[in-house]
């Protein structure tokens, strides 16, 4: 039981923070004005602060600091790294836009996302694909399955994924936890998305003009690849998550260890940060249009994220949700991983999931296994029925409306495509297996 009593309007602050991230981007003028990471980082400041000083001042200053430097530092850095590294590795090509090549490269980026994550197979892979696609005509529905099987559902498989999974991590599930435990849900959500994209792919090539189709085999280039090197720098940041923790090394976990010992994995993150940067050729990046923006998005949003996170989850832990059954939690923790953010989310409803009964010898992260895969479905895949409930998601919108792709609106995107294509394969896929 926890020692303070955390008031419910204390909850405020971090409904504000996560309205704002689903909301003010939708507001004519208003969403321009969010477009600033500066702006972003006043709105964390204005309800993050209050919110830390009234937890010290009521005596939960520790519970402040671990939520900010031992969950925020580590959930940052982890993604800056992947960010950099894969940055740095630069691919550029105009293939075949067959449907058989648009589905080989769906698949490859669904392979790699949970080994370099959702954001880095998505930046590493989207200006190939529109390359590829860009003599086409129809072209949208490739980004929208894009969006969904690499920058989302690809990354169930490890921490290094999707963030949800990375701060689920951080609360004690082992690092080889879902490559052993979802390998079947991962595999039939992306073998049915890959099969759908692949029919209706060939369902729009036997429509193209035939101009459009000579033009793409004209214009076909080879493939190029520079800053391989990063490919080392991506391997030991897949290393230090493994191996840089209290398991490995139990003097991390203590309880009086300094703060420079406990984050001592991050401090390897910072080094392959700057080993990265350093051996990678400046026109590798260049190539890679390569901008410190979206990262610097994501430590901004996050940083008001955590600090309004603290008493909300104390909160809920006190007063747990009317979740009991996996199956709710697919769908409580999909829907609002959808139209808030899927990483708060999933601490939500972690947060309720250990106030239910769980058998201490097969617990994980104090919860029972069905709930963590529960959790982890709903976080993971739901985050792509919208634009707002994964990162990458509006970044491969972003990129591909420079390229000249008309993308759909917000709701036009669910009609169009999540609602009818995707949801129906999860609630397939949580039938067999959840």
């Amino acid at each position: 039981m926890l020692e303070h009593l955390i008031p419910a309007w204390m909850l405020i602050p971090f409904v504000v923070m996560l309205l704002c991230i689903a909301v003010l981007p939708l507001i004519p003028h208003v969403g321009e004005w969010w477009e600033e990471n500066l702006h972003k980082l006043y709105v964390s400041l204005i309800l993050g602060v209050p919110v830390g000083i009234w937890l010290c001042f009521n005596g939960m200053s520790h519970e402040l600091e671990h939520q900010m430097i031992y969950d925020y530092v580590p959930f940052i850095l982890l993604l800056m790294a992947l960010f950099v590294t894969t940055g740095g590795i630069c691919i550029r090509g105009d293939l075949k836009a067959t449907p058989t090549t648009n589905t080989i490269i769906l698949a490859i980026g669904w392979v790699l996302a949970s080994f370099m994550g959702t954001t880095g197979a998505a930046m590493l892979l989207i200006r190939l694909l529109i390359a590829t696609i860009s003599q086409r005509k129809y072209k949208v529905h490739t980004v929208m399955f894009f969006i969904a099987i690499v920058a989302n559902c690809g990354g169930l498989l490890s921490p290094l994924g999707d963030p949800p999974l990375f701060l689920l991590f951080q609360k004690g599930t082992p690092f080889m936890w879902w490559m052993q435990n979802m390998l079947p849900e991962w595999f039939a959500t992306g073998a049915l998305l890959l099969l759908i994209y692949f029919l209706i792919d060939t369902y729009y090539y036997k429509k193209e003009p035939t101009v459009n189709l000579m033009a793409d085999v004209r214009e076909s280039t080879k493939l190029q690849v520079s800053g391989l090197i990063n490919i080392v720098w991506l391997l030991c940041v897949i290393c230090s998550t493994m191996f840089i923790n209290s398991t490995y090394i139990p003097a991390m976990g203590e309880h009086d260890a300094p703060w420079y010992l406990k984050l001592l994995r991050e401090w390897a993150f910072i080094a392959i940060i700057g080993l990265s940067w350093l051996t990678t050729p400046r026109e590798t990046r260049v190539k890679n249009n390569y901008s410190w923006t979206p990262i610097l998005e994501v430590a901004c949003v996050f940083l008001g994220i955590f600090a309004t996170m603290t008493p909300a989850l104390m909160f809920l832990q006190q007063n747990p949700l009317p979740v009991t059954a996996p199956w709710q939690f697919v769908y409580c923790t999909g829907a609002l991983s959808a139209f808030l953010d899927n990483a708060p989310t999933a601490m939500v409803f972690h947060a309720t999931a250990t106030t239910l009964p769980a058998d201490a010898a097969t617990a994980v992260a104090g919860i029972a296994p069905e709930f963590m895969k529960a959790i982890s479905m709903g976080a993971v895949f739901f985050g792509a029925l919208t634009y707002i409930g994964n990162g990458p998601n509006f970044m491969v919108k972003s990129i591909a409306e420079q390229e000249g792709i008309d993308m759909p609106s917000f709701f036009g995107y669910m009609i169009k495509f999540s609602l009818i294509i995707l949801l129906p394969v999860y609630i397939i896929v949580q039938l067999l297996f959840i």
